[in-house]
């Protein structure tokens, strides 16, 4: 049986006993934050089990999407050293909700595997669950005697197993249950009983039934459950393997084809399934076996990536995105190593992976807007390409630190080094020195990671260069100013560099350093609104114009009451000391820029509220000189006739040039106003800035639950902002997309560049309309270029919308007109043959036909040659054909013709290099082609003489 085959088998005989035939749910698990990825089959139904939740059904089956790797169930460090192991894999499971019970789940479970899959019933070993006095935890014995009553299995082998092994708990309170697991003796003279729960290859776990009948209360006692539940799981892998009489999961069918894949990208010699333990002390074959080792490990990551790439996590530095970071370093780092793959190449495995398991998760080729493998791929391409820059310096450098190990392991200095600085994650390092018979010092790599995360920590999470322990002793910054001026001026109190705050001397050149003075206009990064950038210059005259700037800031950020310029020197001729006051000027057109997005933040999101509903809540935001983004609740992705008037109401309040006031009050006073917007689970301080746009602020706090509130934005905010909404000029939304479960994101722009995107949407639907006349008339014209340019442009999101709808419809209209000229350009091609038949040649048994016919595809020659064997009893065809400069030339041969001696590959080879080009293919049917339509008559003089010569005419 095929691997599909096998899964849609078990899949038919649990619907045979009334199961509801489920979907997998994801591999992420957006709802459960208790977990990293989804790791079993029941996590799907965990809130049935914890009594939260229920389902329309009471029997359900699937087959579950899992990963497991990182967290408590992690297989990663054993992927590619043995036939078993794998970060991702799939799990058969068949699940009673309170329904049926032991008796039923061991019957079926015997019955499918020894009725259905024909498995030995003397191979077969069911464990029990022995007790565990220390625990007050009785035996199963009703497990045991069910197997030895309701199946024909050997007695001897139904044996007990600890609680290890046999007995089921969630956590540490909650449904638990003993579990009876059916195991395989794959030995060839079936002598593996022994080996049961010993971790021996030969004698395998494959199914686990687990009997949820207890609730472990927090004092530890267990009491009986009302209802009882059954939770099994088979590891499909594994089950194949059996059923294809494998030795190895990686030798079934689940796997091949992508080894296939590896092969054909890599160039590598085949996959031939070594181990370690076979090769041990033959030097010889260390070569062959790495080249397996990374066989599989690179499959099984590859699939691993693919499916949680699909399921919506993203490679990052931090939970599951760094474990996916992680899992995908290691796959191209046994590349660059094994396979000597200097550029990316897991990235072109994605769609090959897709083509053999999309069928059971059509999520694979459908998700991310039926994007999904090129979505994956572009994840996987940029990830490759990022630690492709490093890889080779840092294999170059472990090289090194293996040289310099001490008593032949790895310094913990060498270590962080490659992590920190190389991005090797510390795993990756232990795996490469392991291939040397070496370890590494984890224990003071953990100690210098953990000093390097109080660093962070201690920054705020970043830029610890500049803050490290030193926050408390840093002097505050009246920054009141931002609000009021981009220019002003400030004593310079000392600076940051090097981790260390110094008040007094000159400010050193060439290097980057943090100043801090005690009072400044510049705006820190905070609430989502970025940094100002700007110049400072020591002078003791009024704010003015800058003639020689000293100090070039490129970033701002506050920490606690303290405003960090950094940034450098950018001359030395104005040099910068510690106690002289400095003339401060933000940069005023990037400021205005802000300030126009920011406010249009406020707006946008009162507008979301109005057009979804109050159960939208501001999730995140950026505010930058280009754009304002907007996360937000949202179950659902907007609808055009949404995005319109979202953007129609911050327009009309734009136009309504409304004053923006802003007010400093109590935050208990505060909250009561009507239409009061805060970020949700932020704390805020007892005192709150307060901005509000068209509405004035102590009215409201006069009336707060006045229903005329809800017209107005309303938010705390620290921000700056303009003085009236005119200022904003134009607004447009230009993008929408979801970044998590239930958390949707929008894209505004301001000013000239909303009006710059009003036109250019007007320019390119124009353009569209146009494209839409010539394909009514009948004219060629390039959708491709149009669906790309469509794509490109920053438009308006809800034209582009409209104009890709158009499009498609377009595209519709274009390919029907494209089918109906190609039928009769066909019927034309299949005139053009009957006549060349009727006038052909026939030398012994072969028709020869040769000539020119009717501009024409590719499948309608094919179709034509079909044609001529249909009406010859054996036939040699060539046919030729010409559009816009370019020659195809089709060649086809019968059964007799090649049995003659003549071949198509060989034929389009010869005559090819008439017509400007080339070609070949198999004996009975070959292509080819070329620029040079003058050519044509010379390639088919020549075909007919090579034709007629291998005929002996």
């Amino acid at each position: 049986m095929t691997f599909a085959q096998i899964r849609q088998q078990f899949l038919d005989f649990f619907a045979g006993k009334d199961h509801a035939i489920v979907d997998s749910s994801p591999v992420v698990p957006h709802d459960d934050p208790t977990l990293l990825f989804t790791n079993a089959g029941m996590n799907q139904f965990k809130d049935v089990f914890l009594g939260s939740g229920s389902r329309s059904y009471v029997r359900a089956a699937d087959t579950q999407k899992c990963i497991r790797a990182g967290g408590k169930h992690n297989d990663l460090d054993d992927v590619g050293k043995d036939t078993y192991h794998h970060t991702f894999f799939e799990m058969l499971g068949n699940w009673s909700f309170g329904d049926y019970f032991k008796e039923d789940a061991i019957k079926w479970a015997w019955q499918l595997l020894t009725e259905v899959w024909g498995i030995e019933k003397d191979r077969l070993y069911a464990t029990y669950f022995e007790g565990d006095p220390e625990n007050n935890l009785e035996p199963d014995l009703e497990a045991a005697d069910l197997w030895k009553k309701l199946t024909d299995i050997d007695p001897a082998h139904v044996i007990p197993g600890d609680k290890k092994d046999n007995f089921w708990e969630m956590g540490a309170t909650g449904p638990c249950g003993p579990c009876s697991e059916i195991h395989v003796d794959l030995t060839p003279d079936k002598s593996g009983g022994s080996r049961v729960n010993q971790d021996d290859p030969s004698v395998i776990e494959i199914w686990n039934l687990v009997f949820i009948q207890f609730n472990r209360v927090a004092d530890g006692t267990l009491h009986p459950l009302p209802a009882k539940h059954v939770d099994t799981g088979m590891g499909f892998e594994r089950i194949c393997a059996v059923l294809q009489a494998k030795k190895s999961n990686y030798d079934t069918d689940v796997f091949t084809p992508v080894f296939n894949a590896i092969q054909e990208r890599t160039g590598s010699a085949p996959y031939t399934g070594l181990l370690e333990s076979e090769v041990k002390g033959q030097a010889d074959k260390r070569d062959a076996l790495m080249r397996d080792v990374s066989y599989r490990v690179i499959a099984d990551h590859l699939r691993c990536l693919t499916f949680a790439l699909t399921d919506g996590a993203v490679p990052s530095n931090e939970g599951r995105g760094y474990v996916l970071r992680r899992i995908l370093r290691r796959a191209v780092r046994y590349g660059r190593q094994y396979f000597d793959m200097t550029e990316p190449f897991l990235c072109d495995l994605v769609a090959p992976l897709v083509e053999h398991m999309g069928d059971a998760f059509p999520e694979l080729r459908n998700a991310n807007q039926g994007r999904n493998i090129e979505h994956v791929v572009e994840l996987i391409r940029d990830e490759e390409v990022s630690f492709g820059r490093t890889l080779d310096r840092g294999i170059k450098l472990f090289d090194e630190a293996a040289e310099r190990a001490e008593n032949n392991r790895i310094r913990a200095e060498d270590a962080f080094m490659l992590h920190d600085t190389y991005g090797f994650p510390v795993d990756l390092t232990e795996l490469m020195a392991e291939e040397r018979g070496m370890s590494v010092d984890t224990v003071g790599y953990e100690r210098l990671m953990d000093e390097a995360r109080k660093r962070a920590q201690a920054a705020g999470g970043g830029d610890d260069e500049f803050n490290m322990n030193i926050i408390d002793a840093l002097p505050a910054t009246d920054d009141s100013a931002k609000y009021e001026t981009t220019m002003t001026t400030g004593q310079l109190l000392g600076y940051v560099c090097d981790g260390q705050f110094v008040d007094e001397g000159e400010v050193p050149l060439g290097e980057t350093v943090a100043l801090i003075t005690d009072e400044t206009c510049f705006y820190g990064e905070q609430g989502g609104q970025v940094g100002d950038r700007g110049d400072l210059e020591a002078t003791g005259e009024s704010p003015g114009a800058f003639d020689v700037p000293g100090f070039r800031v490129t970033d701002t950020k506050r920490f606690g009451e303290t405003v960090l310029h950094i940034g450098e020197m950018v001359s030395s001729e104005f040099p910068l000391t510690v106690g002289t006051t400095l003339k401060m000027n933000v940069d005023a057109d990037e400021r205005q820029q802000i300030v126009r997005n920011h406010t249009a933040t406020h707006l946008l999101n009162w507008a979301l509220r109005v057009v979804l509903g109050s159960g939208v809540d501001q999730r995140g935001s950026l505010v930058d000189t280009d754009k304002t983004r907007f996360d937000f609740t949202c179950r659902k992705a907007l609808e055009v006739d949404e995005l319109e008037r979202v953007g129609k109401l911050v327009e009309q309040k734009i136009s309504a040039a409304l004053v923006v006031q802003t007010k400093e009050v109590a935050e208990t006073d505060a909250r009561h106003i009507n239409t009061l917007r805060a970020v949700f689970g932020e704390k805020y301080p007892e005192r709150v800035r307060v901005v509000s746009i068209g509405a004035d602020i102590d009215q409201m706090l006069t009336t707060p639950d006045d229903e005329k509130w809800m017209e107005y934005s309303v938010e705390y905010c620290g921000g700056t902002h303009v003085q009236t909404t005119s200022e904003i000029e134009h607004f447009v939304l230009i993008g929408e997309e979801g970044v998590a479960k239930g958390i949707r994101r929008v894209v505004g722009i301001t000013g000239e560049h909303a009006a710059q995107a009003v036109r250019d949407g007007e320019a390119l639907a124009n353009e569209l309309a146009s494209l839409a006349k010539k394909v009514d008339s009948g004219e060629s014209v390039d959708l491709a270029s149009m669906q790309q340019r469509l794509t490109d442009s920053v438009i308006p999101i809800a034209v582009k919308h409209t104009l890709r709808q158009q499009l498609i419809e377009l595209q519709k209209k274009l390919k029907k007109s494209e089918k109906a000229s190609s039928a009769a350009s066909a019927d034309a091609v299949f005139a053009a043959v009957d006549d060349l038949v009727a006038s052909a040649q026939t030398i012994g048994d072969i028709t020869v036909v040769v000539g020119e016919v009717p501009t024409a595809n590719g499948d309608a020659l094919r179709t034509a040659i079909d044609r001529v064997r249909q009406k010859t009893k054996g036939s040699a065809v060539l046919l030729a054909t010409h559009e816009d400069g370019k020659v195809t030339l089709m060649a086809g041969m019968s059964k007799s013709a090649i049995a003659a001696g003549l071949k198509a590959g060989d034929l389009i080879r010869e005559i090819a290099p008439h017509v400007g080009g080339k070609g070949g293919g198999r004996p009975d049917m070959a292509q080819g082609g070329g620029g040079n339509p003058e050519g044509i008559a010379e390639a088919i003089s020549a075909a007919t003489d090579w034709l007629r010569g291998k005929l002996g005419a």
